[in-house]
């Protein structure tokens, strides 16, 4: 019997991994020639690698609101004042006096160019995380994902995947009713298009979750095993106390003082919460159809996140300045050459995994 083809692509787990490594490089810099190579990045293999699915218009969800989080950022700096002094005034606001027990905080004043500046970058550094995590969003199939998550965290996953599509689907819905007016001659706008764009769209929604149940109920989800009590107990310890050595050490990592105890506690911690996740598991009774497999491919997009991590927190320890470009004085930002040669390598997948057929 002819077994059916492989879907293309390469592992999702791959995907996420890929986005996390970028997303943590972006932590690692202020500059906005680096953050805005990484987004290119991030778009062109989103652009040549996603597919006409619901999910895969997360991307530009994604890059909207990173959009409004740095005008929001921008417009906090403006009204707020900002902690970086300058001489550049651009434009004196009215300044609103304030209690004496809000010393440190103001409402107006001046705003200078260098906290406008330094405000923008703060505000990019976080907008090109929220754009490397839609990359992961548009490119990660949720439920081929959903299928590689460990035992212990099915039911979990499954409640995550079931959120993460129905927002596309709403979305999908509501611009298929809409054409579907317009082409009648229909107002399709207003308070009266949205009612009777809305109540199809709710009855469709309402359909597709009763669907949904029955699916899952014919499928035996909630189905556990018996364990041992002491086996539970093990796993909830294993898995609390691993999750705690994960926060505690990432906290270290990201902190000067903790420089020397961050990562040894981060390793245990994921030591512990694998074994707690592996123990888990034992309570889920499912089977896998056909697995997601980690092939060469997959291997190589994590591999290019994760390098692209190293190589710009490698570089941030030994030329912080080129990383993180100062604002008083004000100066013109630089593009460092090897950390700007090392984002370019999380193009890698663009070239490593085949594009998927429409």
């Amino acid at each position: 019997m002819r077994r059916a083809p492989r879907a293309a692509g390469v592992h999702p787990g791959a995907w996420w991994l890929w986005s996390t490594g970028l997303g943590t490089a972006a932590t690692r810099t202020t500059n906005p020639l680096l953050l805005a190579l990484l987004i290119t990045a991030t778009a062109y293999v989103v652009a040549t690698h996603r597919t006409p699915t619901p999910w895969s218009r997360s991307y530009t969800a994604f890059a909207e609101l990173a959009l409004a989080v740095l005008l929001i950022r921008l417009t906090f700096a403006v009204a707020l004042g900002s902690p970086v002094p300058g001489t550049h005034v651009i434009v004196t606001l009215p300044e609103v006096a304030l209690p004496h027990w809000a010393q440190g905080i103001r409402l107006g004043g001046r705003v200078t160019a260098e906290g406008l500046l330094f405000a923008l970058y703060d505000g990019l550094r976080l907008a090109t995380l929220l754009i490397c995590v839609g990359a992961a969003n548009a490119l990660a199939n949720p439920a081929r994902l959903l299928k590689s998550l460990p035992g212990a965290l099915y039911e979990t996953g499954v409640a995550v995947v079931v959120a993460l599509t129905f927002a596309p689907n709403l979305v999908a819905d509501v611009q298929r009713l809409r054409a579907a007016r317009r082409l009648r001659g229909r107002p399709d706008r207003g308070v009266r298009g949205l009612l009777q764009v809305g109540l199809p769209v709710l009855e469709g929604a309402l359909e597709r979750s009763v669907a949904l149940a029955a699916a899952m109920d014919a499928r035996g989800y909630g189905r556990t095993a018996d364990v041992p009590v002491r086996v539970r107990r093990t796993t909830a310890v294993l898995t609390l106390g691993g999750l705690l050595g994960v926060c505690a050490g990432t906290y270290g990592l990201l902190t000067a003082e903790g420089g020397a105890y961050g990562l040894p506690v981060l390793l245990a911690g994921v030591a512990a919460a694998l074994a707690g996740l592996r123990l888990g598991g034992r309570r889920t009774l499912r089977t896998r159809y056909r697995p997601d497999a980690w092939n060469l491919r997959a291997r190589l997009v994590a591999a290019s996140g994760a390098t692209v991590a190293a190589l710009l927190a490698l570089a941030s320890a030994h030329d912080p300045t080129a990383l993180h470009p100062g604002v008083v004085p004000l100066v013109a930002p630089t593009l460092p050459l090897w950390p700007a040669a090392a984002v370019l390598l999380a193009l890698l997948p663009a070239f490593v995994v085949p594009r998927e057929p429409s």
